[in-house]
């Protein structure tokens, strides 16, 4: 089965807090010829907080949390609806799945998340996904969809993952950077910020979406969503936007998770001795070589692992909670502070 994630962001489904249901209506039909070329196809999609302004007939961005929150709840049933409408007329269904970070955090959830999935696309029925705004807090929320979409790549296990942005891709000056082979400090320096009334993100959020799924062994291509077939179009091989070719190197996929979908909840600092041993020689983090931790964090958690100099060297899953680890050189602990299989490299 192959599979393949679109991200469309509210930049191109709601230009200026309005929903475009002539876009949403060429973006189903779009989906469904690709699906005639033998792709599955996973549409992640913005614009609920646009539509709830919208019916409020809001023109500028709420800041307090609440108010995000009542817009996101009000305008997923109007972005769901336009959806439901269009693929209706073309004797198709589609569901809506709405997740917060807790849901790739937790990695029961993640995989029951992986299987609704997987069944939506067996009966044939295409997948919505948005971040659920209506709940998402600051530390269960991803903030954007570029990142959300990268996840559910890896999720799914897709091959590609195309981004409809309002750019025709990634641009050095005024020319389309063709190819990426890799997201270095050369590549990131190309971003430009800009704001806008009722978007998240921006170029820089595609680019760490970017690192997500090409060190999943997924490819990514950024294009303008606004150019005519655009997804059917790059699954049939045409050389549309930016493409960012995937690693050849990819981790396992529980490394993955515990380096991606895991939220970071603190940090460990760690002196040289104990550096050289999980970098160089595939030894578990011991008691004996932490100096401090940074945070509260509890069993099980994912935490940052530095050297004394603040350098990150890598990411791993906690035994012991950042109170148990308090003046943790003067304690015997049983387990691993972080056992070699839970703890993954910087990448």
């Amino acid at each position: 089965m192959k599979k393949i994630v679109v991200k469309v962001g509210s930049s191109i489904i709601a230009p200026s807090g309005k929903l475009n249901n002539s876009l949403v209506e060429a973006l189903v039909k779009d989906v469904l010829e690709a699906q005639k070329l033998g792709f599955k196809v996973i549409l992640v999609s913005s614009g609920a907080i646009a539509c709830g302004a919208d019916k409020l007939e809001l023109r500028k961005k709420p800041n307090d949390t609440a108010h995000l929150m009542a817009l996101a709840s009000l305008g997923q049933i109007i972005l769901m609806d336009a959806y439901t409408a269009q693929f209706k007329k073309h004797t198709r269904a589609c569901a809506q799945i709405l997740l917060t970070w807790d849901d790739f955090d937790n990695r029961k959830r993640f995989l029951n998340a992986r299987n609704t999935i997987n069944k939506l696309l067996s009966l044939d029925i295409i997948p919505i996904i948005n971040e659920n705004d209506a709940i998402s807090f600051d530390e269960i929320k991803f903030g954007d969809n570029d990142r959300l979409s990268a996840l559910v790549g890896d999720l799914v296990r897709a091959q590609t993952l195309i981004i409809l942005s309002d750019v025709p891709g990634l641009m050095d000056k005024d020319k389309i950077i063709d190819t990426v082979t890799k997201i270095d400090e050369k590549i990131s320096a190309l971003v430009k910020t800009k704001g806008k009334a009722f978007t998240s993100g921006g170029m820089s959020t595609k680019l760490e979406a970017g690192k997500i799924a090409t060190c999943s062994g997924i490819k990514m291509i950024i294009a303008s969503g606004h150019t005519e077939r655009v997804i059917s179009r790059i699954v049939g091989g045409e050389n549309l936007g930016t493409t960012f070719l995937a690693q050849d190197a990819v981790c396992k996929a529980r490394k993955r998770w515990i380096a991606f979908s895991k939220k970071i909840k603190g940090k460990i600092y760690v002196d040289t001795g104990a550096k050289e041993a999980v970098l160089n020689h595939g030894k578990s983090l011991l008691c004996v070589g932490i100096i401090r931790t940074e945070q509260d964090f509890k069993r099980g958690d994912s935490v940052e692992v530095l050297d004394e100099n603040e350098n990150i060297l890598g990411c791993g899953i906690v035994n012991y909670s950042s109170d148990e680890l308090a003046n943790c050189r003067s304690k015997k602990f049983e387990k691993e502070v972080i056992h070699r299989n839970n703890f993954v490299k910087k990448q």
